[in-house]
């Protein structure tokens, strides 16, 4: 009789766990609170589209070798499209672009003086090509970037974007959060033809093929180890019984799952900190960013976006990266930001949060006019983005928790790492190895 598998979120963790998994004959269900496969990754469709949208931004790197591979796995390489899309700086009340014609001769043009120009290039470099992360996590990146790039660089560039990213917490992240991130990051970027939904609901019909069964709109309500081993999980009043079960969800979710867990991991799930996303989608009828940048970095001046200038981290004009005609002509903006789940952004109603992020908009395009919304859409996720702190890795849980045969796989644990579907592609096949390798 073959072990039986639970696996919590058909997220791209969750997926590719199940996907190798039910390719090495284990019986398993995945359970997903949604309606549809996909996380954070999930998009959707308006009726005049060909092709979904993502929720939240998303694109790969062309050296995301997880995602890629697994991608080619399916038979569908193909259908992955890696334009060279524009990514800005919006720097006093103007857009910079960070990447052309190159990125020397772009940081050329940034307007500070020759030294300070000299440095950051250089610290760029450097990252670039230094592959040891660990030593960097001893430091907060503010007081590595201050003292390697000097003061009027990270003044001027880093601090401001550190304090979009990550608010009061900014001075707090560690260097090798930020090293990742310079470190990976390519200038073509890459999507899946008909978008990211696409590709997961790809992946889910080949977990379906593969003899998974995958339960949409059902909620997991607690899981208990029992006196023999296995662990009974409760899903809508009834319970079921699994000799392994993975757990996507946030690390708050899983201590509210597992009452159960021992007191030094519950902990460390305690301790974790992490943000949440918000974004407000724009239908427009008339390009935006009319230098067809793609990805606008927005700097803030305040910890609190909504008392900063700007109340969104990010500005992002999908339609410069991927063709209009695909989404029936729109010209489909995102305005985006991490704020805490406790926010006032969480609270307020999704008009009130759309009119905020509108009402700036005219700063960065003085054409714009709220005449050119067709459509507008409002997503809130309260675990989206994990803050590492110095020494990181120190305070990460296991994938393998105390309890035998029960994992967590959640986006706090892909550490240097950015949060994305590439490295939740990796955790998800590597928490199945260990799966199989411990039943």
């Amino acid at each position: 009789m073959s072990k039986r598998v639970a696996i919590i979120g058909a997220g791209a963790t969750g997926l590719s766990a199940a996907y190798d998994l039910a390719r090495a004959g284990y019986d398993v269900q995945v359970y997903e609170a949604g309606a549809e496969v996909g996380g954070l990754a999930a998009g959707f469709k308006d009726d005049t589209w060909d092709w979904t949208l993502e929720k939240f931004y998303h694109h790969w790197f062309s050296n995301d070798e997880f995602v890629l591979g697994l991608i080619e796995e399916l038979g569908a390489r193909d259908k992955v499209l890696l334009p060279r899309p524009i990514t800005s700086l919006w720097l006093d009340g103007k857009i910079y672009q960070m990447d052309r014609p190159n990125i020397v001769v772009a940081n050329l043009r940034l307007p500070m003086s020759w030294i300070a120009k000299f440095r950051y290039g250089l610290v760029g470099l450097y990252l670039r090509l230094f592959k040891n992360w660990q030593p960097m996590e001893r430091h907060t990146a503010e007081d590595w970037l201050r003292r390697t790039m000097g003061r009027e660089a990270y003044e001027r560039l880093w601090r401001s974007l550190l304090i979009a990213k990550f608010g009061q917490d900014y001075d707090k992240v560690n260097m090798a959060w930020f090293w990742a991130r310079v470190y990976k990051r390519t200038t073509n970027l890459g999507t899946f033809e008909g978008g990211f939904q696409a590709f997961l609901e790809l992946l889910a019909d080949r977990v379906r093929e593969l003899g998974a069964n995958l339960h949409l709109n059902t909620r997991v309500e607690g899981i208990e180890q029992t006196p023999d081993g296995t662990f009974a999980v409760t899903i809508g009043g009834d319970t079921g019984t699994f000799d392994a079960v993975i757990s996507t969800s946030s690390p708050r979710i899983m201590q509210r799952l597992v009452p159960g867990l021992p007191a030094d991991y519950a902990a460390k799930l305690d301790n974790l900190k992490s943000l949440g996303a918000v974004v407000v989608i724009l239908a427009l009828k008339e390009q935006f960013l009319t230098d067809g940048t793609y990805w606008l970095s927005m700097p803030a001046d305040h910890p609190d976006k909504a008392q900063a200038e700007f109340p969104f981290t990010v500005v992002v004009e999908h339609t410069n990266y991927m063709e209009c005609a695909h989404y029936g002509g729109d010209r489909l903006l995102y305005c985006g930001d991490y704020v805490a789940p406790d926010h006032e952004y969480f609270a307020i109603s999704e008009d009130e949060l759309a009119e905020r992020f509108i009402a700036p908009l005219k700063r960065i395009n003085p054409d714009f006019s709220p005449d050119w919304i067709r459509k507008r859409w409002v997503f809130r996720a309260p675990y989206a983005q994990p803050v590492p702190f110095v020494n990181h890795s120190q305070a990460l849980p296991d994938l393998r928790t105390p309890l035998k045969g029960l994992y967590l796989a959640s986006m706090s644990q892909v550490y240097p790492w950015d949060r994305g579907t590439n490295y939740a592609v990796e955790m998800g096949r590597n928490v199945a190895a260990m799966v199989q390798a411990d039943l």
